[in-house]
């Protein structure tokens, strides 16, 4: 089959375009607002863009009745910072509630019986319960039009400048257990998937060692040694 975006002119009985692009990983994002209210919201156009330093990205619709920002949006925005927490299966029904529509005055850590953690380095906090955080500071925001006011995508970029792991979550091989972990991802329709398998594929020839480990290490200098 073929058919246009434009037109939708598929003839399926759900549209299969998001179920195409996947399995996503969800960037559980925490923020604060100017008042001081924790909003805590998942997103499954999230990701890794970068390593030396890291940046990753989240995107977002706009609010169907007047365009506004999201409240993640629009927080991490003024506010120059944000929480990218790993989702788990184990963590999958608080997940879905902080998913939920509510008032900005909202604490939704308290919604969804979450736990506010300190972080280190930004002033949003983080969820105890997930085990793996990602500190961020803002970079910028890009704005895609969309065809209907609802649908306008704003898209979110941080500079990941601490990162914060549980112990009981790092093998003995010094690697994430993935296993153990099981990160959420969103794949289409209303389905979902985690990790529970995991096979190495070694790759051929890549050219020296060094390109080698920092391809697929990501071995990451840092700015002073940049500098």
């Amino acid at each position: 089959m073929f058919y246009e975006t434009a037109t939708n002119d598929h003839g399926l009985k759900y549209n299969p375009y998001k179920s195409i692009v996947t399995p996503r990983p969800i960037g559980w994002i925490s923020t604060l607002s100017r008042d001081g209210v924790a909003n805590l919201a998942p997103y499954s156009q999230y990701n890794n863009l970068g390593y030396d330093p890291p940046y990753v990205m989240f995107s977002a619709g706009s609010n169907p009745g007047d365009g506004r920002r999201k409240d993640s949006v629009l927080n991490a925005t003024e506010s120059g910072e944000f929480v990218a927490n790993m989702a788990t299966y184990e963590l999958r029904h608080h997940v879905d509630k902080s998913s939920h529509y509510v008032d900005p005055d909202i604490d939704e850590f308290d919604y969804a019986g979450l736990t506010k953690e300190p972080s280190q380095m930004v002033r949003a906090p983080r969820v105890a319960e997930s085990p793996v955080h990602l500190e961020c500071r803002f970079v910028q925001s890009v704005v895609l039009p969309g065809y209907s006011i609802g649908n306008i995508v704003h898209i979110v970029i941080g500079q990941v400048i601490g990162v914060q792991i549980r112990d009981e979550f790092i093998g003995a091989d010094g690697k994430l257990d993935m296993l153990k972990i099981r990160p959420l991802a969103r794949m289409g329709y209303f389905d979902y998937t985690s990790v529970e398998s995991i096979f190495t594929m070694e790759p051929g020839d890549v050219g020296p060692e060094e390109w080698r480990r920092t391809g697929l290490g990501g071995e990451a200098k840092g700015k002073q040694a940049a500098e």
